[in-house]
């Protein structure tokens, strides 16, 4: 069974303000200084187990020329232009519904394309088992992570046993918890951080959504006769926004009865925050983190700074300074919640 790997590469990512802007999103950054793009680090993880020529990225009409450049390997037919967000479920029916036009046995791991993953290793051996999996049933196999602290931003997995390593049944899914609930989770062991990535054949996939969620799988249908040709982004410019804007948590995973994880530890983080990505870089001895030109330091601990040029940071303790574009901000971590409000405020 032929393997493929969709990629999402649609997101604005605002809370990393100001690297990450509507008109270069984090995915298309390299924000831990390793010469690499999210979106590039997001496709080496994946070559060991599928060609490139079997990727494909959904992402926004703005961003198909970075795309191209950043993975150039990858066919130009198999970069899918959203003309709107519309959320996941639209954009994994759109992806697997085109693939299974031309691959219909094929087997499809789905991954967000800005999340970090430290020990590929364990996690690409992971991903081959869930391909091993769905494979051979109409299941839909998830990748859980362990995790290592009683996290309140992130939504949860309630598996039937605390197994890693081992596919085991999905009880439900669960919301982003308070923090005595995530201290609970964090005690019973079989919860897991759902980090949205999936492996499915794109029958399991297919009939999953006309079940649940039959008026995306309309659209999509109606439009699939013009897939592979000039009419294809006329279409969607047409039809696309009459999908319900939805998440596929939402649409499949919470409804079905057909879902798996398995989990592990995997180094993994959605980069969702200066305090993650700071977290994730190399750090010094004071644990600050620098990323640009070059930095002169004077008396700081535990800051991130990430700046086009050079820069000169005195005194400060636990702050991020991050600069792009005649952009500037200068905010304590343990307020970077503020930051998403603060670019609305400077609208």
């Amino acid at each position: 069974m032929e393997t493929h790997v969709v990629i999402m590469a649609g997101g604005i990512g605002s809370r990393l303000w100001p690297v990450s802007t509507r008109e270069t999103p984090k995915q298309f950054i390299d924000l831990l200084g390793t010469g690499k793009s999210l979106l590039q680090m997001t496709a080496d993880r994946f070559l060991p187990i599928c060609d490139i020529r079997n990727f494909w990225v959904v992402t926004s009409e703005n961003y198909v020329s970075m795309v191209s450049s950043q993975l150039p390997d990858i066919p130009k037919e198999h970069i899918l232009a959203e003309p709107e967000p519309r959320n996941t479920a639209p954009c994994i029916a759109y992806a697997c519904s085109k693939i299974a036009l031309r691959h219909p046995d094929a087997n499809v791991i789905v991954t967000p394309a800005d999340a970090f993953v430290s020990k590929t290793a364990a996690f690409i051996s992971a991903v081959g088992l869930a391909l091993e999996y769905t494979a051979g049933s109409d299941s839909i196999v998830t990748i859980g992570i362990l995790p290592d602290r009683p996290e309140t931003g992130y939504g949860y997995i309630r598996a039937s046993e605390k197994t890693d390593g081992k596919v085991n049944k999905v009880i439900e899914f669960k919301e982003k918890p308070d923090r005595k609930t995530a201290e609970f989770y964090l005690t019973e062991g079989n919860y897991f951080w759902n980090a949205g990535i999936f492996v499915w054949n794109v029958r399991t996939i297919g009939a999953q959504l006309r079940k649940y969620a039959p008026g995306i799988a309309d659209v999509i249908s109606g439009i699939s006769g013009t897939f592979y040709t000039p009419e294809e982004q006329s279409a969607l410019r047409e039809h696309f926004h009459e999908c319900e804007k939805i998440s596929i948590d939402y649409a499949v995973m919470e409804k079905s009865d057909v879902i798996h994880v398995i989990s592990g530890d995997f180094g993994w983080s959605d980069l969702g925050s200066w305090s993650s990505v700071r977290e994730h870089s190399m750090q010094d001895p004071d644990g600050n983190v620098f990323i640009g030109k070059r930095a002169v330091a004077e008396g700081c601990r535990n800051c991130i700074v990430h700046v086009s040029g050079d820069a000169a940071v005195s005194g400060l303790d636990g702050y991020v300074v991050a600069e792009s574009g005649g952009k500037i901000l200068v905010c304590r971590l343990d307020d970077e919640q503020k930051i998403k409000d603060y670019t609305e405020r400077l609208k």
